[in-house]
């Protein structure tokens, strides 16, 4: 045979979609797994012509799953950025929106049996140590992905997957602040670099002369915007700890504007060389803590909510996501949880092909 077959399962989760399998099913060294998933996905090109990407960092994400060591959890989930162009797979970050399809995932292959009307599913993300609580439809007993629910940047309707995710503070960096300042200016740009489910570097629209409503079209065309974001990420990730993330997707990047549509806080994100669609999970935690949080670049673009929990409405390129804060400011502001309704579906299932001189299989 001069291909080898992986069984996988194709999903949309949230807003991104791409490959989940068994962790069991794929090489163990990181070396060769890079370059099982770069093949799977057709990195190098930019429709991913080879491979089942769809030429968009949302379209290049997988899902690893596996029955979980840890005591708390059900099953870890490991995830890989895999570039669109660029042949490279980042295992650092987690995706919050791939993450709305583990629960169904784990279910489908059979990781975790339904439990009732609402399964609820326990997961480890292995990238950064996150634990969060899947609450997954099973009317009956059964899986299913017909539902209500409606998310922005998705059409139509589907089951609802509540994620509640604990201990996200520091995950990456180990600090709240990586810092250890509530604001730090790189070329004369005031940041907060936050790291909250998402290490991340975030702005005010109007400093890069933005009103932060440009559409993702206009973003993603303004060349020198996106040159001057770069140079200040690098600096910002060297400042966190995170050393040279030329690399690297993360830190991310966002921008903070007045809200203008209803919303708590209008935001745009970065994946972080291209404009995200909508919003990441992961990064809408830290966009929502950052909000919260006296001092922060935040201060003055919002009237902060006076208690906790707190819903935190955002506005982003396709509408608006809603983030439930959970917090404590007696010393400081302490983010005890934070929880998000997504959707998934299941796209297709079956076997994915890569060449046999890549990966030979088990």
């Amino acid at each position: 045979m001069t291909q080898t077959a992986i069984p996988y399962l194709f999903m949309r989760g949230g807003t991104s979609r791409g490959p989940y399998f068994n962790r069991a099913d794929l090489p163990e060294d990181r070396e060769t797994l890079a370059e099982v998933l770069l093949a799977v996905v057709g990195s190098g090109h930019p429709l991913n012509i080879d491979g089942i990407g769809g030429g968009a960092a949302v379209t290049t994400k997988v899902a690893m799953l596996s029955p979980s060591d840890d005591d708390w959890a059900d099953v870890d989930y490991f995830f890989a950025q895999v570039s669109v162009e660029d042949r490279l797979v980042d295992f650092k970050p987690t995706c919050g929106n791939i993450l709305s399809g583990v629960g169904p995932a784990a279910v489908e292959l059979g990781l975790v049996q339904p439990a009732g009307d609402v399964t609820e599913v326990k997961i480890h993300a292995v990238n950064t140590g996150a634990k969060v609580l899947s609450k997954v439809q099973t009317p009956n007993g059964l899986l299913t992905y017909d539902g209500n629910t409606e998310i922005a940047g998705v059409p139509g309707a589907a089951a609802s997957v509540a994620l509640n995710f604990m201990g996200v503070v520091g995950s990456s960096t180990g600090a709240f602040l990586p810092t250890g300042n509530i604001r730090d200016t790189f070329d004369e740009i005031e940041v907060t670099c936050m790291d909250v489910a998402m290490p991340m570097v975030i702005a005010r629209a109007a400093d890069f002369g933005l009103t932060g409503y440009e559409t993702v079209a206009e973003l993603d065309a303004n060349t020198d915007f996106f040159a001057r974001m770069e140079a200040i990420r690098l600096q910002a990730g060297a400042a966190m700890g995170m050393g040279d993330v030329t690399k690297s997707v993360t830190p991310k990047f966002g921008l903070l504007a007045p809200a203008r549509s209803g919303g708590t806080i209008a935001t745009r994100y970065f994946m972080p060389w291209n404009t995200h669609p909508s919003m990441a999970v992961t990064g809408a935690q830290c966009l929502a803590s950052c909000a919260l949080t006296p001092g922060s670049v935040a201060d003055g673009l919002l009237e902060r909510p006076a208690q906790s929990p707190a819903e935190v409405v955002l506005e982003h390129a396709s509408g608006t996501i809603d983030v439930l804060v959970d917090y404590e400011t007696e010393n400081g502001f302490t983010l005890n949880s934070a929880g998000l309704v997504r959707t998934a579906r299941k796209l297709a299932d079956g076997r994915v092909f890569v060449p046999a001189r890549i990966w030979e299989g088990q």
